[in-house]
């Protein structure tokens, strides 16, 4: 079974980013072919914690799961224009390339699609820096398409299966 873990960045715990981002990792793996049943970590949970001297349990559980994730989908909204400030403090308690075994999937919400290059090259640059292998396209969901998802993630998910089966073929 791939270990499938959903990492949200939302400023809100329990957003609808974190609906859409669990919706469109079940729908990637399905058409994917994965066996899999995606693990949540919604980082607005785990707040200050985050930048604690001592994390605490919760922040290393998450920082485990993320590592020993085979697929990482990485949900953030559009801030400032680029990802969450959130998001880059988790990943920078990461090690260097500690997603080096992984396979990570760029997701994010913008205001305006017409915007939202800028964010999915910050996350790819991002996340493959930290050593994962990045499947192409990313998702971009506009602002207003969180609550209704579903047509825009089920039409990514045919187009980005195929770079995912590979990935994770590679990556075994």
């Amino acid at each position: 079974m791939t270990r499938f873990t959903v990492l949200v960045a939302d400023h809100a715990s329990d957003s609808a980013l974190g609906s859409a981002a669990v919706r469109a990792a079940r729908a990637l793996a399905a058409q994917a072919g994965l066996e899999a049943e995606p693990d949540t970590i919604d980082l607005a949970r785990l707040g200050p914690a985050l930048l604690a001297a001592d994390t605490g349990r919760d922040v290393a559980d998450a920082l485990d799961a993320v590592r020993a994730a085979d697929v990482l989908l990485v949900a953030t909204p559009q801030t400032h224009g680029s990802y969450t400030g959130l998001l880059k403090v988790f990943l920078d308690r990461l090690p260097e390339l500690g997603l080096g075994r992984g396979v990570a999937v760029p997701m994010a919400s913008v205001p305006d699609l017409r915007n939202g290059r800028n964010i999915e090259a910050d996350l790819r640059v991002l996340l493959s820096d930290l050593g994962a292998w990045v499947v192409e396209p990313a998702l971009l969901l506009a602002s207003t398409e969180l609550e209704e998802p579903a047509g825009v993630i089920g039409a990514w998910a045919e187009v980005a299966a195929p770079a995912l089966r590979q990935a994770v073929a590679v990556s075994a």
